[in-house]
């Protein structure tokens, strides 16, 4: 698996998380990476991406209140999430931005409670 997930968790509206990814080899380098997620019933969408050179790149959801970062020593790139509320409840994946057709791990599963 060349980008897993992880730092998910269930948390009080309001809360924050920290969601890592973290890359094997010089896929961090080499591509932008993204953050999507899915909520249940519905379909993935993109939440923000980072490019290789480090330019954060935000969609609506996250505007304001999430920041993607990376870490080229530590291989990582990061989703702070902020001031979640219950509509933020989906699996959070990361992957490469765009896809392009690779495939999607098992995501980190964030719930938000009311």
């Amino acid at each position: 698996v060349q980008l897993q997930a992880s730092g998910g968790g269930l948390v009080q509206a309001g809360g924050s998380l920290r969601l890592s990814c973290a890359g094997a080899g010089t896929i961090l380098s080499r591509n932008s990476i993204g953050w999507y997620r899915q909520a249940p019933g519905k379909t993935r969408e993109m939440v923000a991406f980072i490019t290789s050179g480090g330019t954060p790149n935000y969609y609506d959801s996250a505007k304001g209140r999430f920041t993607i970062s990376k870490d080229n020593l530590k291989n990582t790139v990061y989703l702070q999430l902020n001031r979640l509320t219950p509509d933020d409840t989906a699996v959070y994946y990361c992957n490469t931005f765009p896809s392009a057709g690779r495939p999607f791990g098992q995501g980190t599963q964030v719930t938000v409670s009311s």
